[in-house]
């Protein structure tokens, strides 16, 4: 075990150093192919700024899991979707590619993910004290929509400086720890993977925080989602009797809660639901006069806040995960009055 806390923390130092150092050269990379973000009416930023910062987060979590994990038939499955899902990101972030191809796409990878043998085959349901729920053929529909509703979450949550890749660290060292606790203490390639992606997620944010000096763009966002998506099938659904289905939607809930309103709300408004618009929880705090940096470190404090409820409720019981939950649900209530309803002058200095 001592062997293996110290092979997690090289794991996360490397893909810390390895994506900080490459940072800098994305970064003129991107200027040079003129992979660059225009300022928008939807946009917060008001200066062009690189994208494709998604490489220098992939190439640290790479070197490390090369460096460090053993390649089982289904972490190559979820590395072959990587390297997809990265280079239609690149092409994105240099060209737009239609919405409904990178749709199409997503889908694709996670049937080849599926048949590397990463699939959501049972549940459990807190509360109720029956045994695990076999899916039968609905887990191949189920793993799809997980994947690609993940991947789009992360990349729809990416609207101001720093937030998707600090959310997405933080998901990742939950689904590390309670990984780590499933496994009794062992250390597994799965715990090794979510160390990554915090490492290389922490290196990138220096150059990505408010004001940020690159963008991660599509090539990260949805490279985070998809192996967010990925790792807490083999994490958490994996492990279906001692974690309930309710774990991995905890620690994801801020960005699936974001996309699930977006969704409904263009449908209502008779909009494409796969047209980008300006009406996410991000956008709305810095409508009521929050600035870039309090949006931010609010959505990260509520992240932290329903990934630590996820924990309590494997280490205790889903009753003490709930009293933290409705804790949280409280102050988000107040936190809306207060922020939205009356703008409160705290949050303007």
């Amino acid at each position: 075990m001592e062997f293996g806390i110290f092979k997690l923390i090289f794991v996360f130092v490397v893909a810390f150093l390895v994506s900080f150092s490459a940072t800098p050269i994305v970064s003129v990379f991107a200027r040079k192919i003129g992979a660059i973000d225009m300022p928008k009416e939807r946009k917060v930023h008001k200066e062009p700024i690189p994208r494709l910062g998604g490489l220098a987060i992939f190439y640290g979590f790479m070197v490390a899991i090369i460096c460090f994990v053993d390649i089982s038939v289904p972490i190559r499955g979820i590395l072959l979707g990587a390297v997809i899902i990265v280079t239609l990101g690149v092409l994105d972030d240099i060209c737009d590619v239609n919405a409904w191809i990178k749709l199409l796409v997503q889908i694709g990878v996670a049937c080849l993910v599926i048949q590397h043998g990463v699939l959501i085959e049972h549940f459990t349901i807190p509360f109720i004290g029956i045994e695990p729920i076999s899916l039968g053929n609905w887990s191949y529909l189920v793993t799809v929509l997980w994947i690609v509703g993940v991947t789009n979450a992360i990349n729809l949550l990416d609207g101001l400086d720093g937030l998707a890749v600090g959310i997405s660290s933080i998901c990742a060292i939950t689904l590390a720890v309670i990984s780590l606790l499933a496994g009794q203490g062992e250390i597994t390639a799965v715990v090794l993977i979510t160390v990554a992606i915090a490492g290389s997620g922490f290196g990138f944010m220096p150059f990505n925080f408010h004001p940020a000096r690159i963008f991660m763009g599509d090539t990260g966002s949805t490279f985070l989602g998809f192996i967010l998506a990925s790792v807490s099938i083999l994490g958490l659904f994996k492990v279906y009797a001692i974690v309930s289905f309710a774990v991995p939607f905890l620690i994801l809930s801020l960005p699936l809660l974001d996309i699930t309103v977006s969704i409904f709300r263009r449908l209502f408004s008779g909009k494409s639901p796969m047209k980008p618009d300006r009406g996410h929880l991000h956008h709305k705090l810095i409508d009521a006069g929050l600035t870039q940096k309090q949006a931010v470190i609010l959505l990260y404090t509520l992240s932290g806040l329903l990934s630590l409820s996820a924990v309590v409720a494997y280490l205790t019981s889903w009753l003490h995960g709930l009293i933290l939950i409705l804790a949280v649900a409280f102050l988000t209530v107040i936190g809306y009055r207060y922020i939205f309803k009356e703008n409160i002058e705290m949050f303007k200095k």
